[in-house]
């Protein structure tokens, strides 16, 4: 059964599950769906078209779903969709897509989102992902399974994060960032990759070791990237974890690719 607070709104025709608490002085909009368990503590705004998974937990004064922060909207009925067991901390700013990004912002199953953190609009989120305090993701961006968005980042409009990519924290991300990869600085480059996270996330040794291998043939100074790629490509085929990367690599993208930092006066 579920629980309404009394000071609580919940408009009419919103769809609430199984099991739902939401607290004091939460707002519900009319479009909303809540999944079974989902848990609204005080203070808590979620509007538009939006769907919140089983087991969601959303801390006070999170605006989830309102009107995405883009001068081109004109309240077309988008949508924002969040999967399972997400957590969604104090202060949370998530958007709707819009008209020109395919009507739709998702966030998978089991993330994080703490204090501050923002999801832009038409942005797509992976499944595990964690967004640290004050973390913002501008509009389009795509977040693979497992990255990681440092504290007081922030990501540039269609940039992709690959999947178990580490963001440190205070970073400006223009470029896009490979699979694995680990980047930080005031304007971000490839620190190298996420290896403290690969050896959390269980991958073996000799995974962890032909990574490290193509990363330093990718990234070599001699030849273009292309070249790097298509070599790596061919010396790694049947290594999943390096042809992930290969194909982020080879996929069309607005953005250019983050790359290591290089010491010009080296040499």
């Amino acid at each position: 059964m579920s629980k309404v607070h009394p000071t609580a709104v919940v408009e009419d025709g919103a769809q609430i599950g199984q099991d739902v608490e939401i607290g004091p002085y939460s707002v519900v909009g009319p479009n909303v769906v809540l999944g079974d368990g989902v848990k609204l503590h005080s203070h808590v705004a979620v509007a538009g078209h939006t769907t919140l998974g089983d087991q969601c937990e959303v801390y006070p004064f999170a605006s989830v779903g309102h009107a995405p922060q883009d001068l081109k909207f004109k309240g077309e009925n988008s949508r924002l969709i969040v999967g399972k067991r997400t957590k969604i901390r104090e202060g949370a700013t998530l958007n709707p897509g819009t008209e020109g990004g395919g009507m739709e912002t998702t966030i998978g199953d089991d993330c994080l989102l703490m204090t501050g953190a923002h999801v832009g609009h038409d942005c797509h989120v992976g499944n595990h992902c964690i967004l640290v305090n004050n973390g913002t993701l501008a509009g389009h961006v795509l977040v693979e399974d497992f990255a990681i968005v440092g504290g007081l980042s922030a990501v540039h409009q269609f940039v992709r994060i690959g999947k178990h990519a580490m963001i440190g924290g205070m970073t400006g991300v223009e470029s896009d960032i490979i699979p694995y990869g680990s980047v930080i600085g005031n304007r971000a480059y490839l620190s190298g990759l996420n290896i403290i996270g690969l050896k959390r996330r269980g991958f073996d040794r000799e995974t962890i070791h032909s990574l490290r291998k193509a990363y330093r043939l990718l990234f070599a100074q001699e030849g273009t990237l292309a070249e790097r790629v298509a070599e790596v490509a061919t010396d790694f085929e049947g290594v999943g974890p390096v042809m992930e990367i290969i194909d982020f690599l080879q996929a069309e993208s607005m953005r250019s690719v983050c790359t290591p930092k290089y010491d010009s006066s080296a040499g």
